[in-house]
């Protein structure tokens, strides 16, 4: 899209000083949000751009940076805030805005994505955690319809070296009156296959489950490009 509107000589950017007909704020009012690319949706959030770049500009460089929204919502908060033309109180505005988002998208219980398979599960987690430079240890809740009710990270590091503690990990399924739950870390070496202590932790998880009548149906552990169901494999299913 060729942005018409006559921009300041000095001094920040702003989306009025675009046309009338670019405006993003204008044309979600009289379109609705879904006629805005997701550049534009993030001009709104920002409201004023920097010395040559309009808040649509900016959207797009911090889309091409971070690769995507999905990258933005991985970013750190310090990352972001780095970013020329962000801040503080953009960077915060920015993450809330992309937190509500994934809160909503597990909110409405016709719209929650279902988990009948392995696959199913690592699809939802599997691009972002593949990417990740240190182990995280998640855990998506499920209701009685394997609906997903929410992810949860649990841990982040070495989990060898910060030994998990059972009971934190059924204490969001509690909060939550989950009827089953599935466990997932990322490998950063790229290697998903199971060590010893995946398998340990598995199978206390696995035993305090029965104890909470909360079922843990898998664990997968993610690599790059690829993942291992633990359930699949027997290991500590058996």
């Amino acid at each position: 899209m060729l942005y018409t509107g006559r921009m300041p000589k000095e001094g920040a950017y702003r989306i009025t000083d675009l046309a009338a007909s670019d405006r993003p704020r204008e044309r979600l009012v009289k379109n609705g949000a879904q006629s805005l690319n997701t550049a534009e949706l993030l001009a709104i959030l920002l409201r004023v751009g920097v010395q040559g770049e309009n808040a649509v500009q900016v959207g797009q460089r911090l889309l091409q940076k971070f690769g995507g929204l999905m990258g933005l919502h991985r970013a750190s908060f310090e990352e972001m805030q780095a970013q020329h033309g962000l801040g503080e109180a953009k960077a915060a505005t920015l993450k809330a805005a992309i937190e509500l988002g994934r809160r909503l998208s597990l909110q409405a219980p016709e719209e929650r994505p279902a988990i009948n398979s392995p696959a199913d599960a690592a699809a939802l987690v599997q691009y972002e955690m593949s990417a990740l430079e240190q182990e995280h240890l998640r855990v998506i809740l499920l209701d009685t319809r394997n609906q997903v009710l929410d992810i949860v990270e649990l841990y982040r590091g070495s989990l060898n070296a910060s030994p998990v503690r059972i009971a934190e990990v059924f204490k969001p399924a509690i909060r939550r009156n989950a009827a089953s739950l599935i466990l997932v870390h990322n490998h950063p070496s790229g290697n998903p296959t199971p060590s010893a202590d995946d398998l340990v932790l598995t199978k206390a998880v696995r035993e305090a489950g029965r104890l909470l009548d909360l079922e843990l149906l898998d664990h997968l552990v993610i690599g790059q490009g690829r993942y291992i169901s633990m359930k699949e494999q027997r290991l500590a299913f058996s």
